[in-house]
């Protein structure tokens, strides 16, 4: 599935529990992205933080039996483990409400976090860690330690936690940004450019920010790729939506481990679409898909 796994990767950020209703799950952006990176075979790295209490140790258990190194995951006594109550409407699209603060705010640089980002590849990271101050600190510090890592911005807008000075900040430390629809014309607008044409957004904002790589996601209208200065679109997988939380995380892991290891945008976007397309079929943000299940998916779908 894979031309080449030898490609570390780490994710930084929010590790949590979704909270629906009366029920809890394993979540956050950056672990969703550790997660689906790793069900593919690749080494990958978590940084983050949690609590001293059940919740922090049932997600570090957690991370490890899915084969992510957890030696940068640091316990605070201070603050508890992230909790997000997450409310789905009638479509399965979610909102959320974010607990502040939590040990995930509190990421301290260290030595053991500058050797993992030594060795990355591939390095993830987010808008929402940024809300304070200690773990943004250490986010600037590590995208600056590793010139030769390719640095991934997810971009999650959760209001009130962004300003546009920072999200320019993190655009122009990126070597690819992903990016909703919603978000790409928020920003351009931001930036001062007007225009309702996706494709002039995306090129508006790769320009602005030097940023050669930008994906849209679209939801069920599929996704736009900017990538070696040609535009790439992929229609979408249509699947019956449980919810769609975490489908966006899946969708980038899976195109980022194509476009690094195979070199064809084509292709990783054909299976990015399809891997994002399949975890909104499931309720949560990461079920198990085998490769068989993807590929059986696939042809199913395009037969």
């Amino acid at each position: 599935m894979f031309l080449n796994k030898k490609i570390n990767a780490v994710s930084y950020g929010e590790v949590l529990f979704d909270v629906f209703g009366k029920e809890k799950k394993i979540g956050g952006a950056p672990l969703n992205l550790a997660l689906r990176t790793a069900s593919f075979g690749f080494p990958v790295s978590m940084i983050s933080a949690i609590g001293n209490d059940e919740d922090g140790k049932v997600i570090c258990d957690y991370i490890k039996e899915n084969q992510i190194d957890t030696s940068g995951i640091v316990t605070t006594p201070n603050y508890e483990t992230g909790i997000v109550q997450v409310t789905l409407n009638d479509r399965g699209s979610a909102t959320y409400e974010i607990k502040f603060p939590s040990a995930w705010d509190f990421i301290e640089l260290n030595d053991n976090v500058r050797n993992i980002v030594k060795n990355a590849d591939v390095f993830f990271f987010g808008s929402l860690i940024c809300r304070n101050d200690v773990s943004r600190h250490t986010l600037f510090s590590l995208l600056d330690s590793n010139s030769e890592m390719f640095k991934v911005f997810d971009v999650n807008l959760r209001k009130p936690f962004y300003n546009i000075e920072l999200l320019e900040q993190l655009m122009n430390k990126a070597d690819f940004i992903k990016f909703n629809d919603e978000e790409v014309l928020e920003i351009a607008t931001e930036l001062g450019f007007k225009s309702e044409n996706l494709e002039e957004n995306i090129r508006f904002v790769s320009e602005k920010t030097n940023t050669k790589s930008i994906c849209v996601t679209l939801g069920k209208h599929g996704s736009l790729l900017l990538w070696e200065g040609e535009i790439y679109r992929h229609g979408g997988y249509p699947v019956k939506v449980a919810d769609t939380v975490g489908a966006g995380d899946s969708f980038l892991a899976s195109l980022i481990a194509k476009l690094l290891s195979d070199k064809n945008p084509d292709t990783a976007l054909d299976f990015a679409s399809a891997v994002g397309a399949l975890v909104a079929s499931y309720s949560g943000a990461n079920p198990k898909l085998g490769t068989e299940e993807i590929e059986s998916f696939m042809i199913k779908t395009t037969s």
